[in-house]
């Protein structure tokens, strides 16, 4: 499974970590995701979610049934 929010699209960044002696080792910055359950109760159904932290304050913000539309879940 892809490391991609559902919500917002964000997904992982991969650049170079340079020390102080300037050497260069390639790492990767993944995003925070989490899974999780959300009641939709206009619905009365359960919706799983893998979103971010920043996901989370979407749907906070707009609401589970705004964002379930949106996604077409």
């Amino acid at each position: 499974m892809s490391r991609i929010c559902e919500v917002t699209g964000k997904a992982g960044l991969v650049g170079n970590m340079v020390s102080h002696s300037n050497r260069k080792k390639l790492m990767k910055q993944l995003p925070n995701l989490q899974t999780k359950r959300f009641y939709v109760a206009e619905e009365d159904r359960w919706v799983s979610l893998r979103v971010s932290s920043a996901g989370l304050r979407t749907i906070n913000k707009r609401g589970i049934l705004a964002v379930v539309r949106e996604l077409g879940i």
